[in-house]
């Protein structure tokens, strides 16, 4: 199917000189870059969420600062 799209310009001479060092159209190389997309875009939209563990408890203890490592490790080490 013929259609009609703005490319931006060094995009399109990137493509045309892809196209000739290939020796495929210009048409060619559009379609398969627009084919791994679309089937990246599907791969990405199928895959599972990924679930987090998670602990009962009372939740963050009173003197853990989460961004000081180093006194975490201390408080760990305490309990």
């Amino acid at each position: 199917m013929r259609t009609t799209v703005n490319i931006q310009d060094e995009l399109l001479r990137k493509a045309k000189r892809l196209a000739l060092e290939r020796h495929e159209t210009l048409g060619r190389i559009i379609e398969d870059a627009l084919r791994r997309c679309l089937l990246q875009s599907h791969r990405v939209s199928r895959t599972k969420p990924t679930r987090l563990p998670t602990f009962k408890g009372k939740g963050l203890q009173p003197g853990v600062d989460m961004d000081n490592t180093a006194g975490l490790l201390d408080v760990m080490e305490d309990r």
